[in-house]
């Protein structure tokens, strides 16, 4: 079983669905056109290994096109993409000591929690 995610006009992910492996042709069509057909919607396959398009898609993620990957909300405004993983990071590793940490947006900083 493969998973396909379901893309609006704006880049951003609808819904997840399952479906046929990418490696069949469902009426002459590859899956990803398959599932978009009748729907307003640009479908494209996810993966939870994370080996294609960077990352799971997620309702609400958003799809780049140039980067063929999927992309978490950001969390936080200080928080910069990560070019080679599409993820996000905060501005400042956390401690590898102590803890358990937060982020504290405000002081842009780990707190311990």
């Amino acid at each position: 079983m493969a998973h396909y995610a379901y893309i609006n006009g704006e880049g951003i992910v609808v819904t997840v669905t399952v479906g046929k492996d990418e490696t069949e042709l469902i009426n002459g069509l590859d899956t990803e056109t398959y599932y978009a057909q009748g729907t307003p919607y640009t479908v494209k396959r996810t993966s939870y290994n994370n080996n294609m398009r960077k990352n799971y898609a997620g309702i609400g993620y958003t799809y780049d096109t140039a980067r063929d990957a999927f992309i978490a909300p950001k969390p936080f405004a200080s928080w910069v993409l990560d070019e080679a993983t599409c993820r996000w990071g905060a501005p400042v590793a956390m401690p590898s000591a102590g803890g358990p940490w937060a982020w504290d947006e405000g002081t842009e900083s780990w707190v311990a929690v």
